[in-house]
């Protein structure tokens, strides 16, 4: 990974990002490949908003990739409601190759499993898929993440199981955060850290580390 991203706005195609996510050849080939499964799959089903299609790269992939800055060194990750693969797949593709990285796709819609699949076993990536809720898995991760999932009060809920046995909670958000921050105390005592997004200068990632029910 770079020492010095460029601004959220630099990341516009597939060459600013490859600049920004440090990625080789190998990976953006990857990449390309998994957005082209992805315009494809979403022809049928409903996978991401077409109208971001054009801008998978900043949209999606490096809405995904600025994660691994901030927890470069964890190997083990659950993308819970991992849909469309965002941001699960792209996290598999960047780490591919480094020992014992996995990142396990979690998704209750079979559908959405039936894609996941495809495009894990296409692109050959260190990922299994796991068709089921995320708070009925027992999975041992050291990072657990989701985008798009659910407000954080219900995501805290799918985490929570991940979260007590030690995990770290990143989770991408929007501007409204901080009213899903406020509503999630009602349920949830957690610390939580705000970072800005490098994808989209409106967006937000909540960091959790400590999680018990109120």
């Amino acid at each position: 990974m770079s020492d010095a991203p460029p601004e959220a706005s630099a990341v516009t195609d597939a060459a600013s990002f490859q600049q920004a996510a440090g990625a080789t050849r190998e990976q953006m080939a990857a990449l390309e490949a998994y957005r082209a499964l992805l315009a494809e799959w979403n022809e049928v089903m409903n996978l991401v908003g077409p109208g971001t299609l054009p801008a998978f790269w900043s949209r999606h992939a490096w809405d995904s990739a600025q994660l691994l800055r901030l927890e470069p060194g964890a190997l083990r990750w659950a993308d819970l409601g991992a849909g469309a693969g965002l941001p699960g797949v792209v996290l598999a593709i960047l780490g591919k190759g480094r020992p014992g990285f996995h990142v396990d796709l979690v998704e209750s819609m079979a559908k959405r499993c039936r894609f996941l699949t495809e495009v894990v076993h296409s692109l050959d990536l260190p990922a299994t898929i796991r068709h089921g809720r995320a708070e009925d898995l027992k999975l041992k991760v050291e990072v657990a993440t989701a985008r798009a999932c659910a407000p954080l009060s219900k995501l805290l809920g799918y985490a929570w199981p991940y979260l007590r046995a030690g995990a770290m909670g990143l989770f991408l958000k929007g501007q409204d955060v901080a009213s899903e921050l406020e509503e999630a105390t009602r349920y949830w005592d957690f610390e939580a850290e705000i970072v800005p997004s490098l994808s989209d200068p409106r967006g937000r990632i909540v960091r959790v580390r400590r999680l018990t029910r109120v």
